[in-house]
């Protein structure tokens, strides 16, 4: 659906990258080397996003890096943009309002990193009802043409999990 809007393949990577996980930093070569494409085209398109004031890049030693400037005033729009766009925000919606005591929700894997694979990995931290939570992932995939695989966990499972991973997970959603 982004991709009628914006013409551009590898803009379109770019945004869901650094817009899904605006922490995340990365240098033009990983870039390149992650998309299949030549070096002259991502940078082509970083140094469009960057004058559109949409990244920031630090220099650090030879590599230069680059990430969401996340006090750009279309920031959180953008952001908005692309978790609609990877089907993202309906998922969690439809998740809390059906599936029990839920208190937190939290993306991680290929998306966490910026990379849409087509496959949603999501950890639920609470209380919840196994049977209704497949019925509900079951239906989000239909809409969203993407395969979606839950972990659910206790809090205390979570802290003693993620704590000694140096993978990224971001948080979704919350009851606080």
């Amino acid at each position: 659906m982004l991709d009628a809007l914006i013409t551009s393949k590898t803009r379109v990577r770019l945004l869901v990258k650094f817009f899904l996980n605006p922490t995340l930093k990365a240098y033009l070569r990983q870039l390149a080397n992650e998309f299949g494409e030549s070096t002259n085209s991502v940078r082509l398109e970083l140094n469009r996003l960057k004058e559109a004031g949409l990244l920031d890049s630090k220099q650090e030693g030879n590599t230069v890096l680059y990430q969401a400037k996340q006090d750009h005033p279309l920031f959180p729009e953008i952001r908005k943009i692309v978790t609609k766009v990877t089907g993202i925000d309906s998922v969690v919606e439809s998740l809390i309002e059906r599936i029990g005591n839920m208190d937190q929700a939290y993306l991680v894997g290929d998306y966490a990193k910026g990379k849409d694979s087509g496959l949603i990995d999501v950890v639920l931290i609470g209380d919840l009802n196994k049977t209704i939570l497949q019925d509900t992932i079951d239906t989000a995939e239909s809409l969203i043409n993407r395969k979606i695989r839950t972990l659910v966990l206790t809090k205390e499972e979570f802290e003693a999990n993620t704590l000694k991973k140096d993978e990224p997970f971001l948080l979704l959603w919350s009851k606080n």
